[in-house]
């Protein structure tokens, strides 16, 4: 049985609330309205409102509204929550990360203009097959791996690196989306417990002071769950899925290649200085072996 149940579904719109002017360091200052839009679809909903297929009127540029309600936001106690993941996603310019275009809002509610991933969310994709390739895995942990170094470099932990919070572009490469729990902080020091159950890393649970190494944990867990289909601690009861986590209990099944393995173990460390730093995850011979990585073409923005 998972965990994830609430705090899983929670997961890509639960975080939230607002702030009032362009973003800072966003393209431009123009300010925009909902009547500059075509709104299309819903692509998600989540407690605080729902994400829609949009594009701009002027110049048809396809986009992701996410509109959330301030009555929502602010009923939660989460204004600030939101303008903090509002202020790092604005910042960040990577390829394997949604891009933050401009956010507005009005009376009522609080509108992100963000990149459209075509091709969904990576949850949804790995509940469809259940399980990915050596290939498929290797290349999303490449990806992964660069886009944290670039975090990490900017002082960003992310803090919640987990199936549902990653997209997937049109060339299916991956996009980390969702900044609700993650942190810009110069010291990159924290003692704040988040993030879900199953991708908890022990310092966490304990309420250690952590750094940006909770991220490489994560990628532990998750390069598991893809391949095996489920993360590596899940268990029938919390007590437990802690007591696994904590004992660094891991299990392998017989059909898992060495690589990967090996790879799996250097990141699942209990202590987070042993854990294998990204750059050497980007030269581990199993990625080297299998990612096939491709940098998608560089969309020109249209505002």
């Amino acid at each position: 049985m998972s965990h994830r149940g609430t705090a899983r579904k929670a997961g890509g719109m639960q975080h939230a609330a607002a702030a009032g002017q362009t973003v800072p360091g966003a393209p431009t200052a123009r300010r925009f309205t909902v009547d500059d839009f075509e709104i299309g679809r819903p692509l998600g909903k989540g407690k605080f409102g729902n994400v829609y297929l949009a594009r701009l009127k002027k110049n048809h540029f396809i986009v992701a509204l996410k509109v959330l309600f301030k009555s929502q936001i602010e009923k939660e106690g989460l204004e600030h929550q939101l303008r903090r993941e509002v202020e790092i996603q604005a910042h960040l310019q990577h390829p394997n990360i949604l891009r933050l275009y401009n956010y507005f809002h009005d009376a009522r509610r609080v509108y992100l203009i963000l990149e459209y991933a075509p091709k969904g969310e990576l949850y949804k994709a790995l509940q469809r097959s259940h399980t990915f390739d050596e290939q498929r895995t290797a290349t999303i942990i490449e990806e992964l791996a660069d886009a944290l170094i670039y975090c990490h470099e900017r002082k960003v932990i992310h803090r919640d690196i987990k199936p549902e919070n990653l997209l997937l572009g049109l060339m299916g490469e991956v996009k980390i989306a969702d900044f609700g729990w993650s942190v810009h902080t110069p010291s990159l020091r924290r003692r704040t417990t988040c993030g879900t159950l199953d991708y908890l890393p022990p310092e966490m649970i304990e309420g250690r002071t952590y750094d940006e190494k909770v991220d490489l944990w994560c990628i532990g867990v998750l390069c598991y769950e893809l391949l095996v289909g489920n993360p590596p601690f899940e268990s029938a009861s919390t007590s437990e899925t802690y007591r696994r986590i904590l004992k660094v209990d891991l299990r392998f099944p017989p059909s898992m290649s060495s690589g990967a393995r090996d790879l799996i173990s250097k990141l699942l460390r209990f202590q987070p200085l042993e854990r294998l730093p990204l750059v050497r995850v980007l030269e581990h011979p199993w990625i080297r072996a299998h990612s096939q990585r491709v940098l998608p073409p560089s969309v020109p923005m249209a505002f």
